[in-house]
């Protein structure tokens, strides 16, 4: 569901609150990342598809999940706005791509050679990702479409007319 600016014609978001959420469900996502990592490997002692030896934390592979993360929110928060701006049901079609690509790339560690555990812990990590990110950037979208149907319109300039 889509708001309709006062002429009508075009939807309307308020893109500040848009992006601030898709900031915030940025950051959650890469925490996301990071305490998927550390469950992995601290407390079941699983390597997530990256060299042991590295500790709990990891390196700097651990952060090239949460940094990919927060990435792939701030990609889903850019969706979300050109489809609130260009498609009829920009959530359904929002939870549908976001939907699809976790599963590619949950899919994507099943197919390496490391062992069963690793694979299924990075699978399952990426997974939890996807989750937040779509669950959050749809909630943060809709609320960016109620809050713009919200604003009293604002005036703009009128066109001169033609003589």
């Amino acid at each position: 569901m889509s708001s309709q600016s006062a002429a009508g014609s075009r939807p309307t978001v308020d893109a500040g609150r848009l992006w601030a959420g898709g900031c915030a469900s940025a950051l959650v996502a890469a925490l996301t990342a990071v305490l998927g990592i550390v469950v992995a490997r601290g407390v079941f002692d699983v390597p997530v598809l990256a060299p042991e030896g590295h500790g709990v934390w990891g390196d700097a592979s651990t952060w090239g999940y949460a940094g990919g993360a927060a990435l792939a929110a701030l990609v889903a928060t850019g969706l979300a706005h050109v489809l609130i701006l260009t498609t009829p049901q920009p959530i359904r079609f929002l939870s549908w791509v976001v939907g699809l690509a976790t599963v590619i790339a949950a899919l994507i560690p099943l197919t390496s050679d490391a062992t069963a555990g690793s694979r299924l812990a990075t699978a399952l990590i990426i997974l939890a990702v996807g989750l937040v990110i779509g669950t959050l950037i749809a909630g943060v979208a809709r609320s960016a479409t109620r809050a713009a149907r919200r604003l009293p319109p604002q005036p703009g300039p009128r066109p001169e007319p033609m003589p």
